[in-house]
């Protein structure tokens, strides 16, 4: 069994392609403004970071960014519970869903603070916390 690599937001930028590391800082910058109190965990095995009421990945965490070469997911452990008028979410796994974002205008898309905002009111009730609301 591998052992869990955790470490910084830096240092998960600085693993990230070049051209994306302002798209996942964006995506960082609006999660935490929807939830300034969330708990970060960034698991460098994962490449990704979470964002949650609590630490746990799967039970307590709202939103994740995911790196890649050309786009970075902004994701959702839960979103297949999330109202999505606009047909953003991807994914077809029983609850994980994510929105493929490429650039700083699309990470500035309102419809994407609305998700988070979904996402941590869904955590929130499921976790009966009300932490950052």
């Amino acid at each position: 069994m591998t052992e869990t690599r955790y470490g910084t937001f830096a240092e998960l930028l600085a693993d990230t392609n070049l051209e994306m590391r302002p798209v996942a800082a964006a995506l960082r910058e609006l999660i935490l403004d929807v939830h300034p109190e969330a708990v970060e965990v960034v698991r460098l095995g994962d490449r990704a970071a979470t964002f949650g009421v609590g630490p746990k990945k799967m039970s307590e965490a709202h939103s994740y960014v995911l790196p890649y070469d050309n786009w970075v997911n902004l994701g959702f452990f839960w979103g297949a519970n999330l109202d999505d008028p606009d047909s953003r979410l991807e994914g077809t796994g029983a609850n994980m869903r994510h929105v493929k974002v490429r650039t700083l205008d699309e990470a500035a898309d309102p419809t994407l603070r609305a998700l988070i905002q979904e996402a941590l009111a869904d955590r929130q009730a499921a976790a009966g916390s009300t932490n950052g609301a």
